[in-house]
This record gives structure tokens, C-alpha cells and sequence, in this order.
């Protein structure tokens, strides 16, 4: 992995963060329940992707989804909960797949 990756890695992760952190700040009573509940997952799966040293957004997005599905199967959330979290983060992450 270059450092012109890493970089672009981190920076991707700056990005969904702050977009994560504006709902706060602009969203809705929903959209800050979903927001909350996805950067919880995503703090803990970037610090693993991170660890590894994995500087990879398909490795992150495999590793947030199965951290989501993980779960969801233990019914975290209702189905539209989790219908809403995963829109989210599908939207978060798509631009950097």
C-alpha cells in the first residue's frame, strides 16, 4: 500500500465521519437514531480495518455489513431500523466503491 492510498483511505474515513457528525447538527430525530447507531459500528470497524492495516473500503464495507448483520440477527433493531441504517451507510460508502 502506498502512502498516496493510505492517505486517500483516511481521508474517505474523515469524510463519512463528518457526515456521520453534520446529522447532529442538521438531521431529524430519526436521522440522528440512525446516524448514532451507525457510527458506533463504524468507530469500531474502522479501528479493526485499522489495526490490520487494511486501507481498504471494500474490506471496510464487507466488515460494517457483517458487523450490521451480526446485530441485526440478535434483533437490535426493528425491521425498518435496520432498512434505514443500511440505506444510510450505503450511501455513505458508495462513492468510495
Amino acid at each position: 500500500m502506498t502512502d498516496k492510498q493510505r492517505q486517500s483511505f483516511e481521508q474517505g474515513i474523515d469524510a463519512i465521519e463528518q457526515a456521520l457528525d453534520d446529522v447532529v447538527e442538521h438531521g431529524s430525530d430519526d436521522e440522528l437514531f440512525i446516524a448514532s447507531y451507525l457510527q458506533g459500528h463504524f468507530a469500531l470497524v474502522v479501528s479493526r480495518v485499522l489495526i490490520h492495516q487494511q486501507h481498504c473500503f471494500d474490506v471496510l464495507n464487507a466488515t460494517l455489513c457483517a458487523s450490521l448483520d451480526e446485530a441485526f440477527a440478535n434483533q437490535e433493531l426493528e425491521d425498518a431500523d435496520q432498512q434505514a441504517v443500511r440505506q444510510r451507510w450505503a450511501a455513505l460508502i458508495e462513492p468510495y466503491l
